[in-house]
């Protein structure tokens, strides 16, 4: 199977780094362009309780920086030597945003890391991994 187009997508735990150091692997090995991505979600009442919601101005600001700081933590841990690698910043929930994704630039295999949220997050809201498993629109490798 050649894949042209790799998906890796990263939330900057050391599993979604090791899953993108092999996406770029194996990226090199078929010739193949990378996409590394990383989905922040928005920061949902992080002013707290009783406070006022930021401006938007401030809360646009606070989660271009959390997605870029997620973005270089993972690129900074990359060979990419010989690669065509795209990165992509979004907003949104995860799943759904990189299945998007994935959909729009026609991937033809999609990485990443088996877990990377902390066990309060995938209590309540499901591991990311098993969602994309499940929705994922082109095959998927997760890494452990």
């Amino acid at each position: 199977m050649a894949w042209k187009m790799i998906v890796a997508a990263t939330d900057g735990s050391e599993r979604s780094i090791a899953a993108a150091q092999f996406a770029a692997s194996l990226a090199r090995e078929c010739e193949s362009k990378l996409h590394v991505v990383t989905v922040v979600r928005p920061p949902e009442g992080w002013w707290g309780i009783e406070g006022a919601p930021p401006p938007p101005r401030a809360m646009s600001e606070a989660v271009v920086d959390a997605r870029q700081s997620i973005l270089e933590a993972t690129m900074s841990k990359l060979d990419q030597t010989g690669l065509d690698i795209t990165t992509a910043l979004e907003i949104g929930e995860p799943s759904g945003t990189i299945v998007k994704y994935c959909e729009d630039i026609e991937a033809d295999l999609l990485v990443i890391g088996r877990r990377g949220a902390g066990i309060i997050e995938r209590f309540v809201m499901g591991s990311v991994a098993d969602r994309l498993a499940h929705y994922s629109p082109c095959p998927i490798l997760i890494i452990p």
